[in-house]
């Protein structure tokens, strides 16, 4: 294919330069032809001068026709060299592409001048390191989620078999540790659904003007049950004349999980803040706790799917790693963005457009 490529573009640069060479010998031949048949017809010469004019023309004639086929030739080889010039650095991205076609994710082209080839180069280079991240993703998500099952599977499967083999006695406790585990198991699969469902070409929103205020209002009401239980104040500010164009059960879907990350990091006795606002034609809605705070090397990474910047920590209050993943997700499809900072403890803020 390489070789094709290379031969069809000589061809059609000597084609093109042959071309060219031939029609304008054509022409000199033509016209110098024509000015000597003028030249005699007007100046009505002796018999000796015509033999003399004749040979002179013949001699241009073979002149010219020398010189058009040293003009071709020369065309032939400049047009293989031209042809190999621009066809070298198409082949080498070829060549790349069927590298990362079998799986060498880390080739890359190398890029030379500041022409348009070079821009393709770099576009394919920028490719390259985009579909590296996604399989490196994609690697370390089957991962994280075989590791997320063996854990309760694990757990569920030795309680089972203790069960099984008398070693323990059916107690209610020991039965609500395998009910937690399946429960785990269910959270874990629902995210996992949602998260595909959120990512699919075909998701879409049903938005509509919503007051701020009552989406607010009702995360709490959702989350307000769990507070009481761990003790953790729940404190409410928003202004109740704000209207946001959202889709409701989503961005309530984003506050629960939010709020419920935030009680999962909060002490006892502790305060988780929820306040809305507006400005600029944008809405913002800010969770706050006065828990421990994100550290900072996590902060990068928080929205990232099945991440925990404590790898020590129980999964009873790590959590899967998607909540935060189905939050960006949900925002960025309301066309705004979530960001994370520590300030008293961690502080998620999110942005949104005020209209359509």
């Amino acid at each position: 294919m390489n070789k094709r490529l290379h031969t069809r573009l000589a061809l059609i640069i000597i084609g093109i330069a042959a071309g060219i060479v031939l029609i304008s010998t054509i022409g000199v031949i033509l016209t110098t032809h024509y000015h000597f048949s003028l030249y005699q017809a007007q100046a009505g010469m002796t018999h000796e001068l015509p033999e003399l004019n004749y040979h002179l023309e013949q001699a241009m004639m073979q002149t010219i026709i020398w010189t058009c086929f040293v003009a071709i030739v020369l065309a032939v080889f400049l047009g293989f060299y031209v042809a190999k010039r621009i066809s070298a650095p198409l082949i080498h991205m070829t060549r790349v592409a069927e590298r990362m076609t079998d799986g060498e994710w880390s080739a890359r082209v190398d890029i030379q001048g500041k022409d348009e080839l070079a821009d393709l180069g770099a576009s394919l280079n920028t490719l390259a390191e985009q579909l590296q991240q996604h399989e490196q993703l994609r690697v370390t998500m089957t991962e994280d989620i075989a590791h997320e099952l063996r854990t309760p599977l694990a757990t569920l499967k030795s309680h089972m078999r203790a069960l099984e083999d008398g070693i323990w006695e059916p107690t209610p406790e020991r039965i609500h540790s395998c009910y937690e585990e399946i429960e785990r198991l269910t959270q874990l699969v629902a995210e996992l659904e949602d998260l595909t469902h959120v990512e699919s070409p075909g998701f879409q929103l049903v938005r509509k003007e919503e007051s701020l205020a009552a989406i607010i209002e009702r995360g709490v009401e959702l989350v307000a049950a769990a507070y009481r239980e761990k003790n953790v104040h729940l404190q409410c500010s928003v202004s109740p004349h704000i209207q946001v164009f959202v889709d409701h059960d989503r961005m309530i879907q984003v506050l629960v999980n939010l709020l419920s990350n935030a009680l999962k990091f909060t002490p006892e006795h502790g305060e988780v803040r929820i306040e809305g606002n507006e400005d600029n034609g944008h809405v913002w809605i800010r969770v706050q706790d006065t828990g421990t705070g994100i550290p900072q090397e996590d902060l990068p990474y928080v929205f990232e799917r099945f991440y925990r910047g404590d790898k020590s920590r129980n999964r009873k209050t790590g959590g899967s790693g998607l909540g935060l993943t189905i939050v960006k997700e949900l925002v960025a499809a309301h066309g705004g963005e979530i960001s994370a900072e520590n300030r008293e403890g961690a502080a998620f803020t999110i942005r949104l457009p005020k209209r359509q």
